[in-house]
């Protein structure tokens, strides 16, 4: 399909069609993403045999498929924002100003722990409030009190609170190193980036690409215990063949593999210390004594979380389920040492419980990434004590 140009002839600009912007500026007027990027890519089809178009055509045609697939005010909505009326700005503390959002504001209201759509709803109906008194312009402070007193009201105290807890979390600066550790197949890396990106960190670490640079200095004759995965770690152990137990075969084996991996695993965080960034550092060497080295302090605020999953099968079939070559032939690997990674996770558990560690159960993703998000937002709130008025003044 060959590019399509949008020429406004007022400002005398010509700029290449984009379906992402005008996706995101029909979420802006209500729709979810699905409906919005559809639409959006209806209208890019309709449009495939011009090189050009007028922006009020484009418009005009917007407005049209939304009357025809939605209700009028949705389209009245667009047209009010497009003309430049009926747009609500936020003034920030600096004087920026920058249009209400619903998708910007709904990401901050999914921090609390809400799920996306509850978050939407709530995020348009802030909107359609600020419209309906005809408010042009308010405060970032205004806005921060009335998300705060609609969430008391449409959903809970406790979500209001988490989100004055994580607005004046923001505020500090502190940097946060997000833990999260689990055998393999729990989704650990996955969930990583996903958290990353709603928590607007930007460094992630894996403890496996540690173990990696470890190994290109270390070679296996000389520490043949680092050339093994976690769960077989056991094997380079001197009394393997003489321990008392598959267990304690397995734990002693990733014990000392684990132990060689500390200093890294250290070393990373003491530098998001010193540059004052956040951090998410995930992998199967994060368990109870990694995370006695990584405590809290004036610094730096350190929530672990410890994946689980409870179904031998369901393991197995995110195992199996790896897609790329290379990552299926380690997942038949993995999957003809089944029974030792089943125990690595019974012994991460166990240490994980005894250490008052949280254990989530990575069932569902999304629910997984809110129970997350609710249990930092639980650990912020022991540490702070944020008033409304000291949040929003």
């Amino acid at each position: 399909m060959a590019k399509l140009l949008v020429i406004d002839s007022n400002e005398e600009t010509k700029v290449p069609f984009l379906r992402g912007i005008l996706t995101r500026s029909l979420q802006d007027i209500g729709l979810d993403f699905e409906e919005a990027y559809d639409l959006a890519s209806e209208v890019r089809d309709a449009l495939s045999d011009v090189s050009e178009v007028q922006t009020w055509k484009l418009r005009d045609l917007v407005a049209e498929r939304l009357r025809r697939y939605h209700k009028d005010d949705i389209a009245e909505r667009y047209e009010s924002r497009t003309k430049g009326a009926g747009t609500v700005t936020v003034r920030g503390e600096e004087g920026h100003l920058a249009p209400y959002s619903i998708e910007d504001h709904s990401k901050s209201l999914e921090l609390c722990g809400m799920a996306p759509e509850d978050a939407r709803y709530l995020s348009r109906l802030i909107g359609r409030h600020l419209l309906a008194r005809q408010r042009e312009e308010i405060s970032k402070s205004y806005l921060g009190r009335l998300t705060y007193r609609m969430l008391a009201r449409e959903i809970d105290r406790g979500t209001a609170q988490r989100y004055l807890v994580w607005r004046q979390f923001k505020r500090s600066g502190t940097p946060l190193l997000l833990l999260i550790g689990g055998t393999a197949g729990t989704g650990k890396s996955t969930l990583a980036t996903e958290l990353a990106s709603r928590l607007d960190i930007f460094r992630t670490q894996s403890t496996d690409m540690l173990r990696e640079v470890m190994r290109m200095m270390m070679p296996e004759r000389l520490l043949p215990i680092l050339h093994l995965s976690s769960f077989d770690a056991w094997r380079a152990l001197p009394d393997a063949a003489g321990a008392a137990d598959f267990e304690d075969q397995i734990s002693n084996g990733y014990r000392g593999q684990t132990g060689l991996l500390a200093v890294a695993c250290e070393a990373v965080v003491q530098r998001a210390v010193r540059e004052r960034v956040s951090m998410v550092l995930e992998g199967v060497h994060i368990d109870a004594t990694t995370v006695k080295r990584l405590r809290d302090s004036d610094d730096i605020v350190v929530v672990p979380i410890m994946l689980a999953i409870l179904k031998q099968e369901v393991l197995r079939k995110r195992i199996r389920g790896r897609s790329s070559s290379a990552m299926q032939r380690r997942a038949q690997r993995y999957l003809k040492s089944f029974d030792a990674i089943w125990q690595l996770q019974s012994y991460l558990l166990s240490e994980a419980d005894r250490e008052g560690i949280p254990i989530v159960v990575n069932d569902d993703r999304e629910s997984t990434i809110a129970e997350i998000l609710r249990i930092i937002g639980d650990h912020l709130s022991v540490r702070l004590e944020p008033t409304l008025k000291r949040v929003f003044p």
